[in-house]
């Protein structure tokens, strides 16, 4: 009898469990757009999740901490005309988050210190440039301020966010729908999946497509492409018996993949979720109880089964938290934020260790919130790869510096002079508080007037509907 070898890796063991009731956020009504994002975005500092919003777009920015239940009068941030389908938080900056929307337009947000204490209507910067519904929003994982988007128009724009510009503009390369689009470790390529079955390897800047698979599931449904941090590209999608799939590719030679797994036959879109660091991927079914875990290797077969998380209830969405808002005095190797219905769960993957020293084998250096490139210098054709943080010592989060936009001036094409800056001086503790006073009265006759012209809205079809009712009586 031969004995299998079970392969040895210190992730085998590493087990999943929802944290107690008191932990969640319970009482939010998450968004039911029918749109195949992940519907959540979390930070070291907030927990950001898209809800249902009578006449308009809005998500929730709540301070991790804020568990419990939380209030029907909650602020939320609500600037959006359109049910809002995808949400990012900067990299660079845990106060700035990234939102998409129906409304055709991509909004960038600053939040307060301590989150929300009014609701946030007015956005940092506005970015218009597609025709139709914006469903994925993306920060550069290593310039600042640079955004990509792609909407139902087909189209992928990328935005210098400092500028509130759209500086690079990838049309007539999809034909279809985009199921998604991710950007390689440094930022100087971008993998996408289209409705047309086919997997994109693009270069940005140069507007090329450098590589691409036809069929790389052959399935109708949708498929996920990420790239690895080797530069590989990992893809889930369904076989030609609507079974789920993941496969393994390299972009150098995309003819065959170096590895494909069956799953099961299940309809559910794969999210994956994946850890650079160690090289773990988490999937995350649509409509699943279960979060799958797999290690990728250089050994055959490539991608290695490690272990599934169930629960008994099915996931709406799901957040995953950057490492560096991780507790690694328990061994967490991951944390999932979890939506159901009615409520979003934190689910954390722990190692268990015996030791209680930190554990370095399982956290090598971390890609920080420094960026490693200012955006021009990224657009000018630089690259920079991730500037690596130590968790040793648990991650202590910085000052984060406002979001300035400075629109340009589209006459004035002369180079600035250098003027040294001029020492600002600090304003009186009162006058500070009197500007957040009229921010929040600001904020707040905003949102009477968005409310306004709802209701004006609902008068007006509630007119036409007494109408046509008389009409017809008649």
């Amino acid at each position: 009898m031969i004995r299998r070898v079970v392969r040895q890796s210190k992730f085998r063991h590493v087990f999943g469990q929802a944290v107690k009731n008191d932990q969640c956020y319970d009482d939010i009504r998450v968004s039911r757009v029918t749109w195949d994002s992940a519907f959540c975005a979390v930070n070291p500092k907030f927990v950001a999740i898209i809800v249902e919003a009578s006449g308009g777009g809005a998500f929730l920015v709540l301070p991790l901490q804020k568990t419990g239940r939380i209030d029907k009068a909650y602020p939320t941030v609500c600037g959006h005309t359109g049910p809002v389908l995808d949400i990012d938080w900067c990299p660079h900056n845990d106060h700035v988050i990234a939102s998409g929307s129906e409304d055709c337009t991509v909004m960038v947000w600053q939040i307060p210190e301590n989150g929300l204490t009014a609701p946030l209507s007015e956005p940092v910067v506005v970015l218009e440039g597609h025709s139709k519904r914006v469903g994925i929003v993306m920060w550069h994982p290593t310039a600042r301020n640079v955004l990509l988007s792609a909407g139902c128009d087909n189209l992928i724009i990328i935005w210098n966010v400092g500028t509130g510009e759209a500086l690079i503009n990838l049309e007539d390369m999809h034909p279809d729908v985009i199921f998604n689009v991710c950007w390689s470790r440094n930022g100087s390529l971008i993998c996408t999946a289209c409705k047309d079955k086919k997997v994109r390897v693009i270069d940005p800047r140069k507007g090329k497509i450098i590589a691409e698979k036809d069929k790389a599931h052959e399935g109708a449904r949708p498929m996920r492409a990420i790239f690895l941090a080797d530069g590989n590209i990992f893809t889930t999608g369904f076989s030609r018996m609507s079974e789920r799939q993941l496969a393994l590719w390299n972009p150098k030679n995309m003819e065959e993949p170096i590895s494909v797994h069956e799953m099961d036959p299940s309809n559910g879109v794969l999210l994956p979720f994946y850890d650079p660091d160690t090289n773990v991927v988490y999937l995350c079914g649509k409509g699943d109880s279960s979060i799958r875990y797999f290690e990728i290797t250089d050994e055959a077969p490539y991608v290695h089964y490690l272990n599934t998380f169930s629960s008994k209830e099915p996931q709406r969405g799901m957040g995953y938290m950057p490492k560096r808002g991780l507790d690694v005095n328990k061994c967490e190797i991951a944390r999932f934020y979890k939506l159901h219905e009615r409520k979003c769960e934190p689910i954390i993957m722990t190692v268990p260790r015996k030791s209680d020293l930190f554990q370095d084998d399982l956290y090598p250096d971390t890609a920080g919130p420094d960026p490693a490139l200012e955006a021009e210098e990224w657009f000018d054709g630089k690259n920079g790869e991730p500037i690596l943080i130590s968790l040793k010592h648990g991650y202590v989060p910085g000052k984060n510096r406002d979001l300035k936009v400075v629109k340009k001036n589209v006459l004035d094409n002369k180079a600035p002079k250098k003027v040294e800056e001029p020492a600002i001086p600090q304003k009186p503790k009162n006058e500070v508080k009197l500007e957040e006073l009229l921010r929040e009265v600001k904020s707040l006759r905003d949102l009477v007037t968005l409310q306004d012209r709802r209701i004006a809205k609902l008068e007006e079809q509630v007119a036409k509907v007494c109408n046509l009712r008389n009409a017809h009586n008649h």
